[in-house]
């Protein structure tokens, strides 16, 4: 003899299906918002072409940041030669992504990052230090992680 397993819902009335249903339809909306914001908060559109060939203008790379909710998903204290970031420069308005090409130490004891853009002729014109570095673009071996052109939406609806 073979017992059927009882459905739970098989018993309940109409109504309550329909409020379990609904409930649970919400929380997967809510879920999936919020899985978004998360992503999106560690998505960088690039807006030049100054790191070209590595990405284009209107790509969208991947990064950890300094300060995500109060959580250090990279350390400025370990970024390296080599390494892509995106800092918050004295010398432009907007956050620029540029690589690191070397390291210094100012007079004052202060250590700080030589940055510069792949395709320019010459390094930026001020250190970084490492209060103004916001993220780091995530690489995949030497390859940066880039959503080819996706980025365009976002440069048109801000005009740039």
């Amino acid at each position: 003899m073979s017992k059927k397993a009882k459905d739970p819902q098989k018993n309940q009335d109409p109504e309550t299906k329909s409020k379990n249903s609904t409930g649970r339809e919400i929380a997967s909306y809510i879920i999936i918002i919020v899985v978004g914001i998360l992503l999106a908060q560690h998505l960088n559109v690039v807006v030049s072409g100054s790191m070209e060939p590595v990405f284009y203008r209107g790509d969208v790379v991947l990064i950890e940041k300094t300060n995500f909710l109060g959580i250090e998903e990279v350390s400025p204290d370990n970024l390296q030669i080599g390494d892509i970031i995106i800092y918050r420069a004295t010398w432009f308005p907007e956050p620029v992504i540029h690589r690191i090409v070397a390291t210094g130490q100012d007079s004052q004891g202060r250590n700080y990052f030589v940055t510069k853009g792949d395709n320019n002729a010459g390094p930026d014109p001020s250190p970084v230090y490492p209060e103004q570095v916001q993220a780091k673009v995530i690489s995949w071996g030497y390859n940066p992680l880039i959503i080819p052109k996706i980025g365009y939406i976002t440069l048109w609806i801000r005009g740039l």
